[in-house]
């Protein structure tokens, strides 16, 4: 081969290399995107095509480096470049969880996928985006998984993006650290902290994950600059947390919260300061027979999971939470953004089974208030105190909270909220209705993932579906899920206190509980 040939070949050998990122942009937003590959900016991805070639996916992108070793319980750090292409068609791990074993009604679709990996390098994120045209940037939802922040994945089938994607959104979902690798608070991590701060890591993976998106979402023709964030259960709790964080703040510009939040007491799973949280950690560490935050390290994840139970709570650490999320929400010092937000009618299964025992509950519970809470949740006679206790204890775990905040946002925020109530009893097999509206039982409709459900589904589950999914992927492109064909959702209010029912027959109608769930956020506000 001549010299000049040799000199040739180097030089588009070092074009290539060196220009991977322009040339990559180019076919990104070419017409053509999303393309086989993508330049992110730490190398080259692939995904892979769903069945009709019509969403493309990428699965197991890191976002951060993997939190092993001495970066067990540190702030998410950077991933480390990678040269070549990288195939990105299967699943990342799982976040370090027990084994998925299905329960009452939460049967495999609900779960982790059964014999998937389960590590602590678990720091991936997974995209479904439509081909787009050239220049186009997208609506983004980023999707936080539920799970007690104990279990959970994105890659749970009920979260699947590719009917979101269809409507025109770039659909993300993310694993954070959980458990003990997430929450996990010691004096000695503390100590180390640059923030001074332990615990909430799974959080912060969170946010570095948007921060990842900030970065590179364009690429696959999303929009950093509409990106919406949506979560249920402990996902809606994480989206409430991300709202009142100041160092979340510019990340997204509008949030989705189903079924879990911390704006006023009673939240189901707590909030907790900094020294509540460490003293934890010390008992802790005590209890699996660790004298230092080194031999916590060299610790096997599964010693550590096992005698874990239960430090999943948020902190109030100073850094990610300078206060508690209902001083800042009392404050009025959340992120003023588009809100989305309800909870389902059987959230909670409540313990009473006769009238007498369901008021004897509730004078137990709120003495002298107790007649008003019969009054606006009235039994009389033992069938209607089952419903009754139901209905009260969905509105003390979770309703009181979407009820709270759509309220202040509605009260003092610029944005809109818009608030719903999920009462579709999900049909079960032998025609029985033992779980009804349950919690969870929302998200297969809301982000059109019916296909995952093993249940004798009927045309009316379609179109709730439908509808719901619509309502969300509008919200995520403009703030406002109304649209053409679609039963108008008002904004909430105080005055009308109106909401979309979801039911067999969507509809706007004034909360069934509006007068027990006001008086409920009077009388927090008021202790």
């Amino acid at each position: 081969m001549s010299r000049t040939r040799v000199i040739t070949l180097i030089h588009i050998l070092l074009f290539f290399s060196i220009s991977g990122f322009a040339q990559v942009a180019v076919m990104a937003h070419s017409g053509a995107g999303p393309t086989d590959t993508i330049q992110t900016e730490n190398g080259l991805v692939s995904g892979v095509w769903n069945e009709d070639k019509s969403v493309r996916i990428y699965k197991g992108i890191p976002y951060a480096a993997p939190p092993v070793g001495e970066r067990r319980w540190k702030e998410p750090q950077p991933v480390a470049n990678w040269v070549g292409i990288r195939p990105c068609n299967e699943f990342g791990p799982n976040a370090t969880q027990g084994k998925p074993v299905p329960f009452g009604v939460y049967t495999a679709e609900f779960l982790i996928p059964a014999g998937s990996s389960i590590s602590e390098d678990c720091l991936y994120l997974n995209i479904w985006a439509t081909p787009c045209k050239a220049h186009e940037k997208r609506p983004v939802i980023v999707f936080i998984h539920g799970g007690a922040f104990l279990a959970g994945s994105g890659s749970v089938p009920i979260y699947d993006g590719q009917a979101m994607a269809a409507k025109g959104i770039v659909f993300v979902t993310i694993n954070y650290r959980l458990g003990v690798f997430g929450f996990l608070a010691h004096p000695e991590l503390t100590k180390e902290s640059p923030h001074h701060t332990s615990g909430n890591y799974g959080i912060q993976d969170q946010i570095a994950a948007l921060r990842w998106i900030q970065r590179n979402i364009e690429a696959f023709g999303g929009d950093p600059d509409n990106v919406t964030i949506a979560g249920q259960s402990a996902g809606s709790m994480s989206v409430n947390t991300l709202v009142a964080s100041p160092v979340a703040r510019g990340l997204f510009a509008k949030a989705i919260a189903e079924s879990g939040a911390y704006v006023v007491k009673g939240s189901v799973l707590g909030v907790i300061p900094l020294d509540t949280a460490e003293a934890k950690g010390l008992a802790y560490a005590t209890k699996v027979g660790a004298q230092s935050l080194e031999d916590l390290r060299k610790m096997d994840a599964d010693k550590l999971l096992g005698p874990f139970t239960g430090t999943n709570a948020i902190i109030v650490d100073g850094y990610v939470l300078p206060e508690s999320i209902q001083k800042i929400f009392a404050q009025h010092k959340e992120a003023d953004v588009p809100l989305l937000t309800g909870f389902n009618g059987d959230e909670a299964t409540p313990a009473p089974t006769s009238l007498r025992a369901y008021k004897e509950k509730v004078a137990e519970a709120f003495g002298a208030d107790s007649a008003k809470i019969v009054a606006y949740y009235p039994a009389s006679n033992n069938d209607e105190a089952i419903i009754a206790a139901k209905n009260l204890a969905s509105s003390l775990n979770f309703g009181v909270q979407h009820f709270s905040w759509a309220l202040m946002q509605s009260e003092h925020g610029h944005s809109r909220a818009y608030l719903y109530f999920f009462d579709r009893k999900v049909p079960e097999y032998g025609g029985t209705e033992k779980y009804g509206a349950f919690h969870t039982g929302e998200v297969a409709y809301a982000y059109d993932n019916l296909k995952f459900l093993n249940r004798p589904l009927v045309k009316a589950d379609d179109d709730l579906a439908r509808i719901m999914s619509t309502y969300w992927a509008n919200f995520a492109k403009t703030g406002n899920p109304n649209g053409q064909g679609l039963p108008e959702w008002p904004a909430f209010t105080s005055q009308t206190g109106k909401v979309m029912l979801f039911d067999q027959n969507p509809s706007s109608v004034r909360h069934p509980f509006y007068a027990g769930l006001y008086y409920l956020y009077l009388r927090d506000a008021s202790q």
